[in-house]
């Protein structure tokens, strides 16, 4: 049986490009001397990508109960998604175009995981871009709440569905390039 590695598919990274894990396991991560700086920071970005994916949820939640109204799950929808998708799509190319060749280059055990991520970006972009079409489906129809009701029903599918596989290579990002920058440091990322 062939283990899929695509976003859609997979549980996790295969434990040989966990291998710096045994060695910088999670819960050790913030005591290390090396988390502070660009672990920290990149964490941190992690962290602000699932706040706004749950702060998404939230405001289609509430529409959805009819415990918000419409112009506010708009207002809201539109700053949230517009943030998540800009600082997303900006991430992702800077990982791809600057950290990870170099994070790539420091253990070349580990290429195949870079490669790994660097495809679940791309898969990203049209996940990012169906969910960028549900939510102008939505809030296209903000003046007629029948119709915005059906259409943030299938926008809060589409969250749920991006929210997992954003998930799924967060967690696979986390423990493929914070081991690796604990392990041989972060001097040369700058």
């Amino acid at each position: 049986m062939t283990l899929s590695l695509s976003l859609d598919q997979r549980t996790g990274l295969p434990e040989a490009l966990r291998v710096l894990m045994q060695e910088f396991p999670r819960e050790g991560w913030e005591r290390d001397p090396g988390f502070q700086g660009l672990v920290s920071f990149w964490l941190d970005r992690h962290l602000n990508f699932r706040r706004l994916l749950d702060k998404m949820r939230q405001e289609t939640d509430l529409l959805l109960d009819r415990s918000a109204a419409p112009d506010r799950f708009a207002a809201r929808l539109s700053r949230y998604g517009g943030m998540f998708v800009n600082e997303l799509h900006g991430h992702h190319q800077i990982e791809d175009a600057h950290y990870f060749p170099l994070l790539a280059a420091k253990d070349a055990r580990l290429v195949r995981g870079f490669d790994i991520l660097d495809r679940d970006h791309h898969a990203l972009d049209g996940l990012l871009a169906s969910f960028v079409a549900s939510a102008n489906a939505a809030l296209g129809v903000v003046e007629d709440r029948v119709k915005l009701q059906d259409r943030a029903g299938s926008f809060s599918g589409e969250l749920a569905r991006l929210g997992g596989l954003i998930d799924r290579h967060l967690v696979d990002e986390e423990e493929l390039i914070v081991p690796v920058i604990l392990k041989y440091g972060a001097g040369d990322l700058g």
